[in-house]
């Protein structure tokens, strides 16, 4: 399962899309934002795609945590959203 990486342009629709269908394939789904506009619209695409999930009974909750990740040789903290079903 490949992370979902938001950006501060992501669409919130197209995210929330994709949550949505890692959700259904493999039970839960991770996105992940740097910057506080990605973490705005990967978290409105969580919100998004409970809705979306709900049309088809199932219920998810959202758990943030922060992680480390190498850009070009530097680290930088992300926040990681996992989404699973309750």
């Amino acid at each position: 399962m490949d992370i979902i990486k938001v950006s501060a342009s992501s669409r919130t629709s197209a995210v929330a899309g994709a949550i949505a269908g890692v959700v259904r394939e493999h039970g839960r789904a991770e996105a992940q934002a740097i910057g506080a506009g990605a973490v705005n619209q990967a978290i409105k695409a969580v919100a998004i795609a409970r809705t979306y999930l709900q049309e088809d009974g199932i219920d998810v909750i959202c758990i943030p945590e922060f992680t480390s990740v190498d850009i070009e040789g530097k680290e930088r903290t992300a926040l990681k959203m996992i989404v699973e079903p309750r």
